[in-house]
């Protein structure tokens, strides 16, 4: 099995501890990006994978490219051009003051990517698995474009196809709004991931009875949405949800729902009182879920829980990264929470 992600890797720089922006004097730097943390939290767990980006010649995109092959991410498919790699800067919140992001990321390589760049005919020899999200269709045309030649050439192929939806209103800012460009690309998705939010704004899709305040929510509400997003997009086999419940900055319910068309899956829900870093959350659920549902192939169940399980261990590690084994994750599944030293 082999799996390709594509999207945009970036330079994050992120305030030390929970300062603000305007108090700090230094900045810690790391790289991350959603399909890239995919591809990095995949090969954690021993699975062949891929990265495709385009990232310009210069020092800090070598850095970036010698940060993903040490992980054991495959980068030879990256393709070059450009001036300047995106960057994000991330301000930690606490307690009632929520998490903040500010981009960097116009005129990066990326966004100014053209259809005809990348040899996908290449890019998916031997590949059974590819992956993106909604935030690559919402840097540039030229981007959204390049996805739906993959999508196309994957479908073409037979190659299983997943995607995140990942709605970020901050990015849709080229002319475009998410809502006439995802569906035509998530028409070509075989597994479908988003929230309550993701359904509404990128496929017009809007739950119903979900309350997501206060640290409650009622799985049982999705249904209807997984049905909606089925019956719009026929080629979709399952569609997945991640419930958070926002108490606080520090502290939310995590669990997740996968909807089979038939079935509707629920997982344990996990209570995370003291979040380290919950930015990458939601990739290493996509992660957790790939791997469960190539690695435990025909249990739905066991794929979803390990996808909720790896994700909770994520909020406990800094950066965009979950660098956690699946030993520890099925530790977790076994119901050992108790995080006591391994001696």
């Amino acid at each position: 099995m082999r799996v390709v992600t594509f999207g945009e890797i970036m330079l994050r720089l992120a305030t030390p501890g929970y300062l603000r922006f305007n108090q700090t004097d230094s900045l810690t730097a790391t790289f991350g990006g959603g399909e890239a943390n995919v591809a990095v939290s995949l090969a954690n767990f021993g699975i062949p994978v891929d990265y495709v980006t385009r990232l310009p010649k210069n020092d800090i995109a070598q850095s970036c490219v010698m940060d993903l092959r040490k992980f054991g991410v495959g980068v030879d498919q990256i393709v070059y051009g450009g001036d300047r790699i995106g960057i994000y800067f991330l301000e930690t919140g606490a307690v009632s003051r929520g998490s903040k992001v500010v981009y960097d990321r116009a005129h990066s390589a990326i966004s100014e990517i053209k259809s005809g760049m990348i040899d996908w005919d290449k890019v998916f020899e031997g590949v059974n698995w590819f992956h993106w999200t909604g935030i690559t269709p919402a840097i540039s045309q030229g981007a959204a474009d390049v996805c739906m030649e993959a999508i196309r050439k994957a479908n073409e192929k037979g190659i299983t196809v997943s995607c995140d939806l990942n709605y970020r209103k901050n990015l849709w800012n080229y002319g475009k709004k998410a809502g006439e460009v995802m569906p035509e690309l998530v028409a070509g998705t075989d597994v479908i991931l988003g929230n309550e939010e993701d359904a509404e704004m990128v496929l017009g899709i809007k739950p119903e009875g979900v309350d997501v305040t206060g640290g409650h929510v009622d799985a049982a509400a999705y249904k209807s949405v997984s049905k909606q997003i089925m019956a719009k997009f026929p080629r979709c086999k399952k569609v997945i949800t991640t419930l958070r419940g926002s108490i606080n900055a520090n502290h939310n319910s995590w669990s997740g729902v996968l909807w089979d068309g038939e079935t509707l899956f629920e997982a344990p829900t996990y209570q995370i009182t003291d979040i380290v870093d919950r930015v990458g959350g939601g990739d290493s659920f996509m992660t957790g879920l790939i791997y469960g549902l190539l690695t435990y192939a025909g249990d739905d169940q066991k794929a979803l829980n390990f996808a909720v399980a790896a994700s909770c261990l994520k909020h406990t590690i800094y950066g965009d990264y979950n660098r956690v084994t699946v030993d520890e994750v099925e530790k977790l599944m076994g119901g050992d929470a108790s995080g006591r030293v391994a001696r």
